[in-house]
């Protein structure tokens, strides 16, 4: 498609010199007699650069000059001088236009200057596109993911990063929870306050309402000066509550208080601490389970889940896995380390119970124990190039060989109904009878440790 240039001249032979020009030169050419007709030819073809005369009856060029910027900024305006004028050409360029020319000036000259023109033009909207492109980004480090489940995780981020929503994400032990958290707060408007992380499975029951809130002097044995809580240290920032499923259904209600009123109180004081923190939680627990069985207050849940964030487990997005590859020899200095094609095929076909996590501890080991460049099938663990995720393994004795470090009761039982599905085609009849169980017990199961199929994710 040509671009478009919109001549205005009162002198009808200049105008048709400076349209032949042009049009040899490849431009398509819009002509206007005054200024008045210019500006509407102007809003008629949206033209990229426009050439007017200076003086002209009517509507004069500098005139013409402040109305297309008015109607289009981004606009480029030439104007055309007789020569000994430069002065007025040099007003018309503080008021906004690009360049000028005089006369009489050759054709060379013309085309020459018209090209620079557009070309600056064409770079100032390249510059343009990828500022804006770049203002919606995010960068997410340590997140690393190229799968549909991934994009989707990025989209909710890019999208609630900014707000003061709060945020629960949800997902396996392993999955990245606080790296969405991390990614979550840097790039929003608190980047520059505190990130505040605490575990709330790591402490004690009796503890943790100290930990979250603080304590003052003689609230309880023990309590020998004022203690400052994790919410206070988030002031002005964000506070990460991690495994907020395991909260003690008796703390609670003191955490709903704060995130509905947005204050708190510490432990043993009497007065009310106002709060500036945005909460975001993790849990891995079936949080729906929970308040059915009555451990987790519902009310609370919906507080904390205005934006919630699922992070799908690691073989539910294998092709990540060379990406993370990738990305975990770099993090250990390993960057030029091949992993050749079996020991990437045993790699990405293998379970990963542990998720991204046991993905990353492994590369370190390779990376460590390698002998040099490149890490093979040979230096895999048995029960990945055996092809048995979570220990599994119909080769050793009995069917279940478990791993030295020992293994989770209930990631052993998922992985096995995983299998079974994966095994035929996700088809809940034919898995159950694999297992040898009742179809409504595979639904239980599934349900309990939130298991959907790739194509219904």
């Amino acid at each position: 498609m040509k671009t478009t240039i919109l001549i205005i001249d009162d002198d009808t032979s200049l105008r048709r010199v400076l349209e032949y020009n042009l049009q040899e030169a490849g431009y398509a050419v819009a002509t206007a007699a005054s200024g008045e007709e210019g500006l509407e030819r102007f809003d008629e073809v949206n033209p990229a650069l426009v050439i007017t005369d200076m003086k002209m009856p009517g509507m004069d060029g500098m005139q013409v000059l402040k109305a297309v910027k008015e109607r289009s900024p981004d606009t480029l305006v030439m104007v055309i001088t007789a020569f000994g004028t430069v002065d007025i050409a040099v007003e018309a360029m503080k008021a906004g236009a690009y360049d000028y020319i005089t006369k009489p000036f050759n054709r060379d000259e013309l085309r020459l200057t018209v090209a620079k023109a557009l070309r600056l033009s064409g770079l100032e909207d390249e510059n343009k596109r990828l500022k804006s492109e770049l203002a919606d980004r995010v960068d997410f480090g340590a997140m690393v993911g190229s799968s549909a489940a991934m994009e989707k995780v990025f989209q909710i981020v890019r999208k609630v990063a900014d707000s003061e929503a709060s945020v629960l994400i949800t997902g396996e032990s392993g999955t990245g929870k606080e790296l969405v958290a991390r990614s979550i707060h840097t790039h929003s408007g608190r980047k520059n306050g505190p990130f505040v992380a605490i575990n709330c499975a790591a402490i004690p029951r009796d503890l943790l309402e100290s930990e979250l809130f603080g304590h003052v002097k003689g609230a309880f044995t023990g309590a020998i000066r004022d203690k400052t809580g994790k919410f206070a240290l988030a002031e002005g920032g964000t506070i990460f509550l991690d495994e907020v499923g395991e909260l003690p259904l008796e703390l609670q209600p003191k955490l709903l208080r704060a995130l509905q009123e947005r204050t708190i109180e510490a432990v043993g004081g009497t007065k009310e601490q106002k709060l500036d923190v945005r909460v975001v939680a993790a849990t891995n627990l079936d949080i729906e389970k929970a308040i059915s069985d009555g451990t987790f207050r519902e009310d609370l849940y919906y507080r904390l889940a205005v934006i919630p964030i699922h992070l799908p487990p690691l073989r539910q997005r294998r092709n990540d896995i060379p990406l993370l590859l990738r990305h975990f020899c770099g993090k250990y200095g390993a960057e030029n380390v091949r992993i050749d094609q079996p020991a990437l095929e045993r790699l990405t076909a293998y379970g990963w119970p542990g998720n991204v996590r046991e993905l990353e501890n492994l590369v370190e080991r390779l990376l460590i124990m390698r002998n040099g460049d490149t890490i093979s099938d040979g230096d895999l663990p048995d029960k990945i190039r055996n092809g048995t995720a979570a220990g599994l393994n119909a080769g050793q004795t009995g069917v279940i060989n478990l791993p030295d470090e020992g293994y989770s009761l209930e990631q052993l039982e998922r992985e096995v109904v995983v299998q079974a599905l994966e095994r035929n085609g996700w088809n809940q009849t034919a898995a159950a009878r694999f297992l040898r169980i009742p179809r409504h017990t595979l639904i239980y199961r599934m349900e309990k440790y939130q298991i959907v199929a790739p194509e219904k994710e």
